[in-house]
């Protein structure tokens, strides 16, 4: 069985972002998640590859600081240094919640709705428990989120920590709740009634909620002031 990653030029290119390639490829013989953080050439050299190893540690620390939480996250196969990849389990078979959600049709039926609020329970859940260790996901959208196979069971993984950090701040994890609603209520029309479920649940979960939903609150009200502004 072979023990070394994948040769980039050998796996399959899955997404492209602004700050990392995704790959598809094998670990160890077993299928792999190979995220691959590219050079910035406007950035100094030096200052560019602090930058990407700093990110790339950033991830793998939060995603190991999940696991020990108990939070369902990718694990960490090997981070190679030299070509600034880390490799990743891969979650198979799953779907994003966002794919789960825009499978079904509108108007949503009464067991659609079910179906929603059982995923926005387990939703407001996990991020109650991510935020309990004080880990900021800072890209929080329904993308981001896996629901594993079978998918009625509600399994749910995050994935891509790319801009997480380390906050005991309540502003921080207000900004991580409102990231994910402007990017769940954007890309999901007419689920008002489900967001909400989610800040009930994690409010449930969350012993410090009070102050975070608080903070929510007011991140919201600079939102508004300054689409008001322009």
């Amino acid at each position: 069985m072979a023990t070394k990653p994948s040769d980039l030029s050998e796996v399959d290119l899955i997404q492209q972002g602004a700050e990392a390639r995704v790959y598809s490829g094998h670990f160890a013989g077993e299928p792999c998640i190979i995220k691959e953080r590219f050079k910035k050439t406007y950035r100094h050299p030096t200052l560019e590859e602090r930058l990407t190893q700093r990110r790339i540690q950033q991830e793998a620390k939060a995603l190991l600081r999940c696991r020990k939480a108990g939070i369902a996250v990718p694990s960490v196969y090997f981070i190679d240094s030299t070509n600034n990849c880390i490799y990743l389990e891969k979650i198979e078979p799953s779907l994003t919640v966002r794919e789960f959600i825009q499978q079904l049709p509108l108007p949503y039926s009464d067991e659609d709705n079910n179906k929603l609020y059982a995923i926005a329970l387990k939703i407001g859940s996990v991020l109650a428990s991510l935020h309990n260790t004080d880990t900021i996901h800072g890209d929080l959208t329904t993308s981001n989120m896996l629901l594993k196979f079978p998918h009625d069971a509600f399994e749910l993984y995050l994935i891509d920590f790319g801009l997480s950090q380390v906050s005991q701040l309540h502003e921080d994890k207000g900004v991580d709740l409102y990231v994910l609603e402007k990017a769940f209520l954007s890309t999901h029309p007419k689920t008002e009634h489900v967001f909400e479920e989610i800040l009930k649940s994690y409010q449930k979960n969350n012993k410090k909620a009070v102050e975070v939903l608080k903070k929510l609150d007011e991140v919201r009200l600079r939102g508004r002031k300054r689409v008001m502004v322009g």
